[in-house]
């Protein structure tokens, strides 16, 4: 159940490589996302808001984030346990390009769809 560390797969002497291979995969990004203006969430309320993944990838996912310092996690010595999730000042230091991405995406997707249709006709 655990990415793959591999350090060939991670290029690590590159920079961009080795970060977009991290954060550019189908769920971090919308985990991070989830996880942004709120003070910390539980496994079980980002895995309601994040309806299509499964639990073994949120694991995954968070595990992945906590390794490189995207997300604190914290349990609490309760019946059953909890567990929280919080995003760290470096992934707080990484919402601005995130948040330009989106503003791209959605001044960009109308023209982008249009191309797509215009390709497969």
């Amino acid at each position: 159940m655990e990415r793959n560390f591999n350090k060939n797969e991670l290029y690590p002497d590159c920079p961009i490589r080795n970060i977009l291979n991290r954060i550019s995969d189908k769920w971090t990004l919308l985990v991070l996302y989830t996880l942004n203006g709120r003070e910390s969430m539980r496994f079980k309320e980002l895995k309601e808001e994040l309806t299509d993944i499964s639990q073994k990838m949120l694991v995954l996912t968070l595990r992945t984030l906590e390794i490189d310092g995207f997300v604190v996690r914290k349990v609490y010595a309760e019946v059953p346990p909890r567990v929280e999730y919080r995003l760290t000042e470096r992934s707080h230091s990484l919402f601005p390009i995130i948040n330009q991405l989106i503003q791209w995406a959605k001044d960009h997707m109308d023209e982008i769809l249009l191309d797509r249709t215009k390709a497969l006709n």
